[in-house]
């Protein structure tokens, strides 16, 4: 199966007996990171619904467990903040099954690095007292639960009024694009939102065979999107405040839902059956 051509990409006009799925929105399908980058923040955001993808692989060198800061006055200085985690079944372990090893003494860090960084600027009171969820979610021992609190609490501030799902409440067939088809089918999505990461390893025909359209994502790399690859959400907020940053946010959710798609939405017959 070949990954993404468009000019090659074809389906089937044949008439399926399937019913079609109710009518939804643009799907985003993300790991939970924790305060994520502006560039992953800004594809949750342009999404109708946020499948936190929480049943695959914990990965050491991802952000499931970590956030690269930049300072508010230097944003070329950088360091990274970290929830020291373990996994009880090794590189096998999936990302809900990772267990933080200090929860109390990192949920202090956390709060003291963030205010370290940002305490200076006009918007942290009220990104601080948006913090309560993320501090309360330590309680418990899953880095995930931390890290999923940590981009609803970005969401909530930028005033995002989509959902939120689990992949690990979701049924899904196993391979990369199979499972990402099978999840935004299973909620009914017609587009799926793809990041430039996904885009290289995507394949046509799970989406083609559910008539789901699979539209690129991506940012612009000036103004407030500079870094936005590398470094937290956080920092831009802290420097433009909420409402300049969703009115950026907002400007790119346009922009990809007028972006013609990279996979037809021709339906061929195929049931969901994971």
């Amino acid at each position: 199966m070949p990954p993404i051509n468009l000019s090659s990409t074809t389906a089937s006009t044949a008439v399926c007996s399937t019913p079609e799925p109710p009518p939804g929105g643009l799907c985003a399908i993300h790991q939970p990171n924790f305060f994520p980058r502006l560039s992953t923040l800004a594809k949750l955001f342009a999404a109708d619904c946020w499948i936190v993808l929480d049943d695959v692989q914990f990965t050491r060198r991802d952000y499931q467990h970590r956030t690269r800061l930049a300072a508010l006055d230097d944003s070329a200085d950088r360091r990274w903040l970290s929830i020291p985690t373990h996994l009880p079944l090794g590189r096998q372990t999936l990302i809900k099954d990772a267990v933080m090893t200090e929860p109390a003494r990192s949920r202090q860090r956390t709060i003291r690095v963030l205010r370290q960084h940002y305490g200076a600027s006009p918007h942290w009171p009220a990104f601080e007292q948006a913090l309560a969820p993320v501090l309360d979610s330590f309680t418990g021992d899953r880095t995930a639960a931390v890290a999923e609190a940590s981009t609803r609490v970005l969401l909530d501030l930028l005033d995002w009024r989509g959902r939120v799902l689990r992949s690990s409440g979701l049924s899904a067939r196993p391979g990369r694009s199979q499972r990402l088809a099978d999840l935004t089918a299973a909620i009914g999505a017609r587009t799926y939102l793809c990041g430039t990461g996904g885009m290289r390893y995507l394949h046509p025909a799970p989406f083609v065979g559910y008539g789901i359209a699979v539209i690129p994502f991506s940012t612009p790399d000036t103004g407030v999107w500079k870094g936005a690859h590398i470094t937290s959400a956080v920092q831009t907020l802290m420097e433009v405040g909420p409402n300049r940053l969703a009115s950026e946010l907002h400007i790119e959710a346009t922009k990809a839902r007028d972006t013609p798609p990279v996979v037809p939405t021709t339906r061929v017959c195929q049931r969901y059956a994971p």
